[in-house]
């Protein structure tokens, strides 16, 4: 993580470049790195890492995420997934939904080593987004109902 001064967009695509260094990927060497900067400009980064029980992997984008909400980061400005593929690669489905619930006003840079890029917005990835609006109507509708 470093602190202090808004980040370049450059300096926040190193950060996750970085990260994807330190993944562990030893099953599928789809090895992601993500960086994710906060208003304040702090950044945080996550790396995928795998386990032979497949389902307890965790990717790239939700360790960044979770990493900088633990430390008490609301507000995030750029999500950047580095991935060395062909074209930039966009996140999983779980990985929309935490990004949706957590960064919903960020923009996401996906970037690849041959350099290309793609900007876009998590509603772009993820329309009609299931979120706690939709708890709160269950919610609703169960007080005065005696079942």
């Amino acid at each position: 993580m470093s602190e202090g001064k808004k980040q370049t967009k450059e300096e926040v695509i190193e950060a996750a470049w970085s990260a994807r260094e330190r993944a562990v990927a030893p099953f599928s060497n789809f090895r992601v790195g993500c960086a994710v900067e906060t208003d304040d400009g702090r950044i945080f980064t996550g790396c995928n890492i795998e386990s032979a029980s497949y389902g307890l992997t965790v990717c790239a984008e939700r360790v960044a995420i979770w990493k900088a909400i633990s430390e008490g980061a609301r507000c995030f400005g750029l999500l950047v997934i580095a991935v060395d593929t062909e074209n930039p690669t966009p996140p999983c489905g779980t990985c929309r939904q935490i990004i949706w619930e957590h960064c919903r006003d960020t923009n996401i840079l996906l970037v690849n080593l041959q350099g290309q890029t793609e900007e876009l917005q998590i509603k772009d990835l993820l329309p009609r987004a299931f979120d706690a609006r939709y708890l709160k109507e269950i919610s609703r509708d169960k007080v005065g109902s005696k079942k």
